[in-house]
């Protein structure tokens, strides 16, 4: 990955809950258990398109709220490739790496602000 890469937009993100940085680390805290990415791997296998369009549609839109900008801009192009019916391996293995290493910046968010 590129080191200019952004994976959590911190100022956006504090500034989406007024600058409440306990509530923005609170909300991060949470978003550690989703399950979406799993949910996301189980319909693919089961080729059931349709709750895998649920998933990355539910995770692309927690990315966002949250600021997660790498995320959400990978999970975009992943729904937009399963609305269309097929999913590129390729790119559901690099929301897969994306989401990894954002969790691992949510942990330095956390140890930093929380």
């Amino acid at each position: 990955m590129a080191g200019d890469v952004m994976y959590i937009d911190f100022a956006d993100g504090i500034k989406r809950v007024m600058n409440n940085t306990k509530l923005y680390v609170r909300l991060l805290t949470v978003f550690k258990n989703d399950t979406n990415l799993d949910a996301l791997d189980a319909a693919l296998a089961a080729g059931d398109m349709e709750k895998a369009r649920d998933a990355i549609h539910t995770l692309k839109g927690v990315a966002a709220n949250l600021s997660l900008t790498e995320l959400y801009k990978q999970s975009l192009e992943l729904e937009i490739q399963i609305k269309a019916g097929a999913a590129d391996p390729a790119q559901t293995e690099m929301v897969k790496t994306v989401f990894a290493v954002t969790m691992q910046e949510i942990d330095k968010v956390i140890s930093e602000n929380g």
